[in-house]
Formats: structure tokens, sequence, C-alpha cells
């Protein structure tokens, strides 16, 4: 602060508000005063001026009155919550009068500290002569996450928030300022990943002279645009003070900091292109029954494009990137449009064609709305199953307390799964996911637990996924596994906003992103031993209509505390599998087929074997009903399904050889909606 002040005598003929911000400044380490600051005297320019208006306006009624006749109570009292914060107010005074008593004594500063501009960049550039390191820039206007703000002095990417009481945050439908500068960067043991700004002020990119290097990443396309394609040069002739370079992959600035924050901004807004794509049917049609079966998927998708929501809402917050997907011309296309850079649009593609991969396999593809409500378990089974219920409510009960969670993650007695559970709670209760799957099965249910032999640190390996990221994997001993979360459809993931829950509970975690889910690995190093999570895409899990195993068809959902719900419905005939069916079933360790075998489906039967598992009954294959107005459906049967066989042996006891159809996988089995 001194060399603000000092910069305010000498150099910005501002002296006096100078020694008026010190004087409040000097009294105040958080900023809740300005909570209690009336709207009429708050300052578009920030906490600084905001805070001058009201030390300025008290010592105008004070030479106003008197110092003898002035009274701080009654002006406090006229002015609605000050009244709060008088002795702040009061303490403030008393070191103001202290500095105006020695700027008062013959220097080259006593004429100097009693200049008063009242002008915002005056104070401003004497300010930031103590403050200049901490200036900060709106991520959005960089395309990045909104509001959040980036330290543009910094080689290293240190992202800040601002403090919801100063006088410049913004609700999130409205843009943030776009630079500032503040006082105070705070960090906390208790926010993982970003500071918070304290005492902050607006700035403009002009006042800003400080000398800098700024770095991007940009892929080949781009790089290729800045350099061949002029983009480089027009804004260089704009910003002749700026030192621009497109090499390796880097874009390089170098320059007044003023000058490379606005070059930046214009070189990614020149690199931002809409670009456009068809969601559409390239199932051969040499191949009629998957081209068919897919056509009438994509049917479906072009009259629930509202289920694309959360990944559109997910790219506009994170990276600025415009995504629309509407119906396109023919009946059963898709137009996908993204305003964006071009390594953010193949991004984007990118998730749509794993979409896609999925979309192709789905034998329907499910409505968000088609769901079948958890209810309780019926009597008289109801009466040997509370224990499942008070587990149900570990997960799904959002009035559970901070303490309750804390007994379950570091409690005496708290066990792998309880902080499994704690993990589910999260997710499920603060983010309104649906937690299905072995989970549920497992531990909620059937209160079944295993271990491998050997220290925890051993249960992980890595496998190398198609895009080279290393991807973790449990041993198929352990029991649970893993969390299996379907993320909403009506609302917005906040990864940033759930990373900071795992934060907050000390819970260690690392995660790799494909394409359309979240693979989470959690208490790796911890002594009750590490699980696993997948967050699925709230689009890419509707497509997930098959089911292999009865007992694999439950989840929970939020404020159902004694509630198990059904993945898909296997109520009607010829399945009549109830809720209360699969429950027993997994009491017993039972369990019955619901779809043909192939040998992804067989290593399941056989992890379900060595574990204890008995598979009984008949085998069944599950299909959803097919859409309004279409009686038939066709799926494919692979070869080594005991239904493809039984017909093959048919067509040989009937016609002397077996049948060769005409694809040379499968042959068909029709399901139809009657």
């Amino acid at each position: 602060m001194a060399k603000a002040v000092l910069s305010a005598l000498m150099e910005n003929q501002c002296g006096h508000d100078l020694v008026v911000l010190s004087a409040i400044l000097s009294v105040l380490n958080t900023s809740l005063f300005l909570k209690s600051v009336p709207p009429e005297m708050k300052s578009v320019d920030g906490d600084f001026m905001t805070l001058l208006k009201v030390v300025n306006k008290l010592l105008s009624e004070r030479e106003r009155f008197g110092i003898r006749e002035f009274r701080l109570d009654l002006f406090c009292q006229t002015r609605g919550k000050l009244m709060s914060v008088r002795h702040v107010l009061n303490r403030a005074v008393r070191r103001y009068d202290a500095l105006q008593k020695s700027f008062k004594k013959p220097s080259v500063y006593a004429k100097k500290a009693q200049i008063s501009s009242g002008d915002w960049e005056a104070i401003a550039k004497s300010l930031l002569k103590g403050y200049g390191n901490n200036v900060y820039v709106s991520m959005k206007q960089l395309y990045g996450r909104n509001h959040r703000f980036v330290r543009y002095h910094s080689n290293k990417e240190k992202y800040a928030v601002m403090d919801h009481h100063s006088t410049l945050s913004r609700s999130k439908n409205l843009p943030p300022i776009p630079i500032v500068f503040a006082r105070d960067v705070r960090y906390s043991s208790s926010v993982r990943a970003h500071a918070v700004l304290s005492f902050i002020g607006r700035l403009q990119s002009s006042w800003l002279q400080m000398h800098i290097e700024r770095k991007t990443n940009i892929n080949v396309f781009e790089e290729y645009e800045l350099n061949t394609g002029g983009l480089l040069n027009n804004v260089t002739s704009f910003y002749s003070d700026v030192q621009m370079q497109a090499n390796q992959h880097v874009l390089t600035l170098q320059g007044p900091s003023g000058s490379v924050i606005e070059a930046e901004r214009a070189l990614i807004q020149k690199l931002v292109r809409t670009q456009n794509f068809p969601l559409t049917n390239d199932v051969p049609i040499t191949k009629p029954d998957d081209h068919k079966r897919m056509d009438r998927n994509l049917k479906s998708v072009t009259k629930m494009t509202k289920i694309f929501n959360p990944m559109i809402w997910r790219w506009k917050n994170e990276g600025q990137v415009k995504v629309t997907i509407t119906t396109g011309v023919g009946a059963a296309t898709c137009d996908v449009n993204i305003e964006g850079r071009d390594s953010q649009y193949h991004s984007v593609k990118n998730e749509i064609e794993s979409f896609k991969n999925w979309l192709k396999d789905s034998a329907v593809i499910r409505h968000p709305d088609a769901i079948v409500l958890p209810r309780i378990i019926k009597q008289p089974m109801r009466k040997s199953c509370l224990d499942i219920e008070e587990r149900i409510s570990h997960v799904t009960d959002s009035k559970r307390t901070t303490i309750d969670l804390w007994n379950g993650l570091r409690g005496s007695k708290a066990t792998r799964e309880t902080r499994m559970e704690v993990v589910a709670w999260i997710v499920v209760c603060q983010f309104e996911c649906h937690v299905e799957g072995g989970f549920v099965r497992d531990w909620i249910v059937g209160h079944y637990q295993a271990r491998p032999a050997g220290n925890p640190s051993t249960w992980v390996t890595y496998r190398t996924n198609t895009a080279g990221d290393q991807v973790p994997e449990l041993s198929k001993e352990l029991v649970p596994t893993d969390l299996d979360c379907h993320l909403p459809v009506h609302k917005y993931f906040d990864l940033d906003k759930f990373l900071d829950f795992l934060h907050k509970y000390q819970i260690e975690y690392s995660y790799v992103r494909e394409g359309w889910r979240y693979i989470f690995l959690l208490d790796e190093h911890a002594k009750t031993g590490p699980f696993m999570m997948d967050l699925i895409e709230p689009h890419v899990a509707l497509t997930h209509d098959r089911i292999d195993f009865d007992v694999n068809n439950l989840s929970l959902e939020k404020d159902y505390t004694k509630e198990l719900g059904m993945r898909v419905d296997t109520r009607p005939r010829p399945y009549s599998i109830d809720l209360e069916a699969i429950v027993d079933n997994i009491k017993h360790k039972h369990f019955q087929l619901l779809r043909p075998t192939d040998h992804t489906i067989n290593n399941r039967i056989q992890k379900m074997i060595s574990r204890g598992w008995t598979k009984t009954g008949t085998d069944l294959n599950f299909i959803p009903n097919p859409p309004p107005r279409c009686d038939a459906i066709v799926v494919p049967v692979p070869q080594i399904a005991d239904i493809y066989q039984s017909i093959v042996q048919q067509d040989h006891d009937r016609i002397g050889f077996p049948s060769k159809p005409k694809e040379p996988l499968l042959p068909w089995a029709m399901y139809r909606n009657l």
C-alpha cells in the first residue's frame, strides 16, 4: 500500500484519495464490510471506489457539523446497515486523522496529500504500483471457464474466483468483469484449485504496462491459420507493440500486458468459427436390418434433442463453445452446429461420434422420462429388508449431516464400503445422479464384501485406451468393485464443483475423460483400499437399453430413502420380473440371464459364478418396448448364443444340413410390440 500512496502523491495527483483508502483498508481484514454498504454508495468501478465514497461521505458530514457536533451513530443509523460496521468506521476515521496529522508536517508531500481527484483511472494506476501482480483476466474473455479468472502476470495458470461480497460480483446469468485486480488473493486448504479475490477493482487494458509473456496451446490447423492464413499479421498491425509467434503448436505473445490481453483476445476470437456436420445413418444399406435399426433410433433422437442439453451446457460453461443440435431436413438426421476453436470442434465431434457408436448397437433408445419410479419392497419381504433400507438412506437421504458423512469416511467403523456410500451420496444428493449396477446389487441389497489377498496398493492395474490415456482397473476379486452412475439429463453436471466436494472431504482422486464418461479412481492410497466410479453422460446412458442379469437392474435416486428403482421395466410378460423377485435372487446369490450370450456376457457369467453366484431360471432375451407406431424390432443374436445354436440345429433336422445365414455373424431375433 505504501507504493500505491507514493505513486498517488508523486505521479497521479490523487494523494488524498489514497490516504483515505489507506485508512479504511488498514482496518479491514475481510470483505464482509461491503455487505453493509447501502446500494447508493456502491460504485460500478469496484470495491476501492465504494470504500472511498463511504469514507468521503463520512468525512464530509463531519466537516459540515464539526468534529464536536458530529455523531457517528446518527450517520450510520440514517444509512441502514452501516450501523453494523460502526466500529470499523470509527477505527478508520481515527486512522485517517493520524495519517493526516503526519502529512501536515512540513514536507514535500504536505500539499500533495490534500489533492483529491475522485478519478478512478488515476486511483487505479496508483494502486497498481502496489498490487500490479494481482491482475486477473476473466477466462470467458479467453474462451475458458465462465466466472473463473486467471492470473495474467504468471507463467503458471493460477485461477481464482471473485469474493461474493464484492460489488463487482455477478450472477451466473450475467457476463463477468473482463479485467480486475485485487488487494487480497486468499488461499485456503478447504478450496481445491483456486484462490478467492477480495477487495477488487475494475481495470481497462490500456492502464496496464507491465511487460509479460503469454503462451497458449493451439492445434495444427490453428497454427496454419495463424501463419499461412494471415491472422497473425492482421492482429500484429493493430498491436505493433506486441511480438507474436505461432510455432510448434504454441502461440507466444510478448509485450505490455494491456496490449497482450487485447491481442490474445483478438487472436482467439479470429480462431473461433462455426462448423457443422450431420448426425446421420452411415450404416451400409447392404446391412438392411442394422441400417433400419439405426434409422429408427435416429428418428427417436430427432424428437428428443434435449438429451444433449447437459453436454451443450458443459461446453458453453467450460469453453464458451456454442453447440446447437436440431432436427435435420431428413426424417432421421440431426444437424450439429459448433461455434468454437478448431480444437474444440473436434472434441465435441468426438463426443457425438462416441454417442453414435453406442446408438448403432442399441435396440431401442430409451426416452428420458420413461423410468420405473422407485418403490418400497412389499410385505412380507420388507420385514427382512430393514437393513437394506438403512443402506439405501446412506446414499439417497439429502438430509444426512456433515457429521454423518465424516463418520462414514473417518469414523471408528469406517470401511471401504462406507466411504463408497459417501461418494455415492455426493453424486446422488448434490448432483442428482442415479447409482446403478453392481454396487446396489452387492452392497446395498446383498451386503456382500470380498477382498483380494495382498496389499491394497496391488489391487489397481492400468491399461492404455485408444486415446493413449492410462485407465485404471481393479482386481475382479473386489466386492463391491465400483460405482456406476448416470449423470442427470435435466441439469448441468459441474465437474469442478464435484471435485471440490471430494477435496472438502479429503477423498483422494484421479480421473480420465473418455468420449462418453468420466472414469474415477478414488482412495488409491487409503488404508481401506481403492475403488472406482464411472460417470456416464446422460445421452449415452439412454442407449444402454439392454441388461445382462436381472440382479443388475436396480437403481437409487435422491430422497427415495427406502425405495429401490429399476433401470428398465422387466415387469410385463413374458419376463414378469418384479422388484421382490430381484431382491430375493440377490439374497440367495441367484441371477437370471436376460440377453443372449456372447464372449462379453460369458465372461460376466463366469465372473459371477466365481463369486459364488448361481445362474437360475430360463434364459430370456429382454428387449424394451419398441417406439410408437413400430410393430416389431430386429436385434442381432451372437453365434455362440443358445438360441442361435437351436435355430441352426432345427434347420439341420429339417433339411439335413445347417443353414448359412446371409449375415455371417448372426441370424436375427424379432420382438413384437403386443
